[in-house]
């Protein structure tokens, strides 16, 4: 599942897309290109990205009959994909993305929210004072929901879920028996863009988040929605207080993060996985499964399965035992 909530116009004739970019490339001009997807996704008629080593092994199975990559990349890539070569591959996905999905740059208040005892949802869900309402939004049954909290456009609530005071909630699937508590934000745009000297430029964000079930997230956490794929957390992991989880992130199942945590973009965290207080993991990081990080560590390459590290940049705690005797 990719995001049920975002309207994405086109199909677009490859020539429009490469008109876009102002690229010149000998092509078929009937060609259309349906949507654009990461490496992994894509599918025959869609338009990807490969823009890092670190993707290689992916890139040689993608089914997109398109991908924007650079010239030392592009060899990777099946016979089937056609490379459209680019000066930086993330501006220009970024600008075809735009083309998609012309909605997903801006993340501004939702307009359409209303107060929830003026909705169908008064009769069937608990909540405290001051509960906002928007559009698209699905409750379903023994939910609670505390006061000053605004349950924002393009929602799913599962059952027999505990929603705090003081959170914001929008493009998110939150499965059944989960609680959230007070003072978070889900599922607003990420921090994407690429820093120019008169003007940042935005990245879009057309992911959503994904809680499963039995989760918990502490206070005053963020979770950021995806940008080209989802943001998700896997059943039964429990977030403590203070917690970012970037966009893109993907943690497994009965994992536990301790206070101020953060997450950057794109990491892949494991199963059964124990993360100490106030550490930090780098973007596009796999940590496996049953893994013990101790707190305060700064992670910045891949972990392996089992592994228990700690310090920074994050080794093994018997390493770090000895150099810090």
């Amino acid at each position: 599942m990719f995001n049920p909530f975002f309207t994405k116009s086109g199909p677009f004739n490859i020539l429009e897309i490469l008109r876009i970019l102002k690229i010149e490339l000998k092509i078929e001009k009937n060609q259309i290109v349906k949507d654009i997807k990461d490496l992994f996704s894509a599918e025959k008629d869609c338009i990807t990205f490969f823009h890092s080593k670190k993707y290689n092994e992916i890139a040689k199975k993608t089914k997109a009959s398109y991908c924007l990559t650079t010239q030392n990349l592009k060899d990777y890539l099946p016979k089937s994909c056609t490379a459209i070569v680019v000066d930086n591959v993330l501006i220009s996905t970024s600008l075809v993305t735009q083309k998609f999905y012309p909605n997903s740059i801006e993340d501004e208040y939702d307009k359409s929210a209303i107060n929830i005892n003026d909705t169908n949802f008064k009769t069937i869900v608990k909540t405290g004072k001051n509960v906002l309402v928007g559009e698209n939004v699905k409750i379903g049954k023994d939910c609670l929901i505390g006061h000053n909290t605004i349950v924002e456009r393009n929602v799913q609530i599962g059952d027999n879920c505990k929603i705090g005071s003081n959170t914001i909630l929008r493009n998110t699937i939150i499965k059944d028996n989960v609680t959230i508590l007070d003072n978070c934000v889900i599922g607003k745009k990420g921090f994407g863009f690429f820093p120019n000297n008169n003007k940042n430029i935005r990245y879009p964000h057309i992911g959503i988040v994904i809680i499963n079930e039995n989760c918990e997230i502490g206070c005053g956490s963020t979770i950021d929605r995806g940008s080209l794929s989802n943001t998700e957390i896997g059943k039964n992991t429990f977030l403590d207080n203070q917690i970012h989880i970037a966009h893109n992130v993907k943690i497994g199942e009965n994992t536990i993060l301790a206070g101020q945590v953060g997450i950057a973009g794109s990491s892949i965290i494991g199963n059964n996985v124990k993360i100490g207080g106030q550490a930090g993991i780098s973007g596009h990081i796999k940590v496996g499964n049953n893994v013990e990080i101790g707190g305060g560590s700064g992670v910045i390459k891949d972990v392996p399965d089992n592994a228990k590290v700690m310090g920074y940049p994050a080794k093994s705690i018997r390493e770090f035992l000895k150099n810090n005797r």
